[in-house]
């Protein structure tokens, strides 16, 4: 069993009778004791953070006090360790002192030694948690940083609630399109959290086949059905002291609904075709491109299942509304892909990131991605084409002059204007900001029609 973190001090000594004086003095000054009478078994039980510090007999059967300081400190060589010794024992206690001991005590010594020993101790180990918990912060924001690249406003604000939320025990549901990287914000969520030594499994309900899934989820018994012939280990369990990513929570059937509400409400899970309850000690981070509410008053999803798993939402917002994000990403990607394949880097052109910025990215991030990488390669790149975006087939990593350039990139926006609704050629130059006799010179000179794009024009031209 691990020790408490309310535990100050813990103290062991093999002399019953000192060990009840020494904890008295501790316990009369207000400070959390755990006694002991043997060193063996202890470093198990201390996490690497825990807040105290520990107090032990050098001479002791079984492990002794320098065999214990070792092992502490293979463990967290932050950990103060006070050693107590015996008359003559003083060049022991000089050798565990280089050997990273905080302090020893001579027997016999006054209380007073002990406590002021003990309380600068603990003021020391409350300095190196305060540091390490800082250097953990700043390394977890540059993580994010990294992962999730942006300085949007929405994106500032993701990486603050992923910053919080991977702190607590708390399930989440994450919400996002396609390509938006529900993924990426899962494990996020799990290696900044305290699970990051544990497992995180990830699982696209999606691409279960139905007859599988609760196999695959919850495990089974041997004959549990036709083909069963071992016990198979289900994901959930797989999982346990880590984390469980279930994309496209969606796509389960109601039945497979009934038994996670159960494994969240109860943290059990039971293999099909057994009796025996397994305890789990997991995080569930659950993902939809859908919303669920709606899908709940639709009867395609529990309702009460909605309401568990909506307590801690987490919103990826759509690259289409990350403004310059998009360029950043890009070329994010597209230095990536060079590197990767020993190939120069490629800086976006004006005219490219304008179009990059026009682009609706209705694959998000995924798509961007891919982009990114052809770029790279020297491709001409062909972004499907949207009510905002023009042909993109210009996006090229080696463009022409400059003046082909301008000329391609004006043709573009008239173009992407075309395809919104205007009343009259007026309204299309208005849009542009330009005359209607410059309008009609460009629309000549690029082959465009105002006709052809199925607008018509009600007013004097």
């Amino acid at each position: 069993m691990s020790i408490d973190n309310q535990i100050q001090v813990v103290l062991i000594d093999d002399d019953p009778h000192l060990r009840q004086a020494l904890c008295q003095t501790l316990d009369l000054a207000g400070l959390k004791v755990l006694t002991l009478g043997e060193a063996t078994g202890l470093t198990a039980r201390l996490s690497r953070d825990w807040p105290g510090v520990v107090v032990s007999d050098i001479r002791m059967p079984g492990m002794d006090g320098l065999e214990l300081l070792a092992e502490l400190h293979g463990q967290d060589p932050d950990l103060p360790v006070l050693l107590i010794t015996g008359h003559g024992d003083v060049p022991l206690a000089v050798q565990a002192m280089r050997a990273g001991a905080y302090d020893f005590l001579e027997k016999p010594f006054a209380s007073d030694a002990l406590l002021d020993s003990v309380r600068r101790a603990l003021a020391l180990r409350r300095l190196v948690l305060d540091n390490r918990s800082l250097r953990l912060a700043l390394s977890d924001r540059q993580q994010l940083s990294t992962r999730l690249v942006g300085h949007s406003p929405q994106m500032l604000r993701l990486r603050e609630q992923i910053g919080a939320l991977a702190a607590t025990k708390a399930d989440v549901l994450i919400l996002g399109e396609t390509g938006a990287g529900k993924e990426v914000v899962a494990r996020a969520l799990h290696d900044l959290s305290s699970r990051r030594s544990g497992p995180f499994v990830a699982i696209n309900a999606g691409a279960l086949a139905e007859s599988v899934v609760e196999s695959e989820l919850f495990g089974h018994e041997p004959g549990a059905f036709t083909g069963a012939q071992k016990r198979r280990i289900g994901k959930f369990e797989f999982a346990n002291g880590g984390t469980l990513f279930l994309d496209e929570i969606e796509s389960m059937s109601l039945d497979v609904q009934v038994k996670l509400l159960r494994l969240l409400q109860e943290r059990v899970v039971e293999r099909l075709g057994g009796n025996q309850l397994i305890p789990l000690d997991i995080r569930i981070i659950a993902a939809t491109k859908e919303d669920l509410r709606q899908s709940a008053d639709q009867g395609r999803f529990r309702a009460d299942l909605y309401y568990r798993l909506n307590v801690a939402p987490l919103r990826i917002p759509p690259l289409r509304e990350r403004g310059e994000d998009a360029l950043m990403l890009f070329q994010h990607f597209a230095d990536e892909a060079s590197s990767r394949h020993g190939l120069p880097l490629h800086e976006l052109q004006p005219g490219q990131r304008a179009l990059l910025l026009r682009h609706s990215w209705p694959g998000n991030v995924r798509e961007l991605q891919n982009a990114a990488e052809r770029f790279a390669l020297g491709l001409e790149l062909a972004l499907d084409n949207t009510p905002d975006t023009p042909s993109a087939s210009v996006l090229t990593s080696t463009p022409g002059g400059l003046s082909e350039q301008v000329e391609q990139f004006e043709k573009s926006l008239i173009a992407a204007e075309l395809t919104r609704p205007h009343s009259s050629v007026r309204s299309l130059a208005e849009a542009l900001g330009v005359p209607r006799k410059t309008l009609h010179d460009k629309l000549r000179k690029h082959g465009l029609n105002f006709a052809d794009s199925g607008n018509h024009s009600t007013d004097d031209e």
